[in-house]
Formats: C-alpha cells, structure tokens, sequence
C-alpha cells in the first residue's frame, strides 16, 4: 500500500528536523560512557512513555515490534533500531501507539527525545479476533488502525519529525493512495472511508484526545503525543473542494459532536 505519499513534500526536508550534530560538544565520551549515557537515557524514557499510558488506560506487557528493524532492510530509520508500538486498552476503545519515536538518538549527548513526539490511532473498532483480551495482542499487527499506523510513523520518521509543521499548521491533512493494494485497510475499512479514486483521508494532530497530549518531564526534551484520525470520503472530498482550512473547521465539527480523536466506522458525516 502506496501509504502517505504525499507527506514528503508536506513535511519538508529531514535537515529541518535531523538529530544534533555532535561537533558543539565539549568532550567526547568515552565508548562505556556512552553506553551508559544512552542506557540511562533510554530507560527513563520508556518509564515516563509507559507512565503516560498507565493514566490513560490498561498498558499490555508486550510491545508489538519486528524481528528484525525496518532501518537494516531499507525502512525508515528511527532514532535507534528499535521501532516499536504499545497497546493501551481503554474502556470501549482500543489505542496502538509508537513506541520509540522519541527515544534518545543513540551516542549523542545533550540531544534530544528523538523526534519529539509518539503518534497513537484509537478505535472500538478492531476485530475481536485481531483485538485478542487483555494479555493477548498477537494479533493486533493484523488490524487496519495498525497497518495505518506503521505507515504513517514509517513517513514521519522518514521526515526527520514533523514537530515543525505542527507548530506551523496545528493540524496536519493526508491523502492515502492505493488503498486496494493494502493488506488489511481494504477488507476491514468500510467503504464509506474510501473514495472513489482509491485513497483514505486521515487527520494528524488533532482532534484534541480526552487526555493530555504532551510528556512535558521526559529526560531530555518535552514530547508531543499525537493522534491520527480517519476521515470519511464525503469529508476528505469536502476539504479537497473547499481547501485546507476545511481541515481545522472539520477537527472541530468532530469534536463538537462527540465523535474527537477516536477512528469509529458507526459515526455520521462531520459536515
């Protein structure tokens, strides 16, 4: 599936968000240092990530990650090897998040959290057999909201972040082509989602979720958490004829309606 490929020229060049260059810094670690600065960097990190979610909902034990990293076959490259995702199960609602988009860039003292931000798709509306219960996410990684997922983060850690073009826009548009080459978007998607010219609309950054968007105290920098919402075809044509400020006018007709962040196939149109 052709996902989001459109956001390379929406999210600008990875020199406007690349991890910082090592030449400013005063002394060179030592190589135990700089396992130890990374160890104690990145543990932190997934301790405030993993606190973050437990006030949101139930955090499963396991990690949905890849035998082996996208970044040795060709993939987008996170700020480490390390490219994984949380389920966080909620009370009628089912969150898979990113998990490691922020982590600290390897070797680098002083940097950053990585990117700055951890992107998450919530929904009631994964099959139960891919949802699985409460210990049980192995089949998770069949869902559309995963395959949606992964592709999205896959373009933004492609684009260095896109930290830059939130704080510009507040709220970021994309089309998704090829929609019938998909592995699961296609058979689980209502087709009300899809348009005729074979693509998926989705919103990044907002509607603004019942919950806080930002892990203010992470060790090195603060992180965004961002969601991505799908969008009907009869609203992704209507920003297409109307132009982009439809897109902030149709984030708060959801939010007006109850309807927020959450990706649920049973809502009306927003319009």
């Amino acid at each position: 599936m052709a996902l989001l490929k459109f956001l390379t020229g929406l999210f600008g060049s990875k020199e406007e968000n690349k991890a910082p260059d090592l030449n400013g810094r005063e002394a060179e670690l030592t190589a135990a240092e700089e396992e130890q600065w990374d160890e104690q960097f990145f543990e932190e990190s997934c301790r405030k990530r993993d606190q973050f979610w437990a006030a949101v909902g139930h955090v499963e034990t396991d990690v949905l990650a890849h035998l082996i990293s996208p970044s040795f076959t060709g993939g987008a490259e996170w700020p480490t090897t390390r490219q994984a995702y949380r389920v966080i199960r909620r009370e009628n609602t089912t969150i898979i998040a990113t998990d490691g988009l922020s982590d600290p860039f390897r070797g680098v003292s002083g940097g950053e959290n990585g990117f700055e931000l951890e992107l998450f798709i919530e929904t009631p509306d994964i099959y139960p057999a891919d949802a699985g219960q409460t210990g049980d996410i192995s089949s998770i990684g069949k869902s559309w909201a995963f395959e949606i997922l992964q592709n999205v983060a896959g373009t933004v850690a492609g684009a260095g972040g896109i930290n830059g073009q939130l704080d510009r826009y507040t709220l970021l548009s994309v089309e998704v082509p090829g929609v019938s080459q998909s592995h699961a978007v296609q058979t689980q998607v209502p087709k009300r989602f899809i348009t005729d010219d074979d693509c998926i609309g989705i919103l990044i950054g907002a509607p603004q979720p019942n919950f806080p968007t930002d892990i203010a105290d992470m060790p090195l920098s603060p992180v965004r958490i961002v969601p991505i919402t799908i969008i009907t075809a009869a609203e992704l044509n209507h920003i297409r004829a109307n132009g982009a400020n439809e897109r902030i006018a149709l984030a708060q007709k959801l939010a007006e309606i109850g309807i927020g962040n959450v990706s649920a196939f049973l809502r009306p149109d927003a319009l």
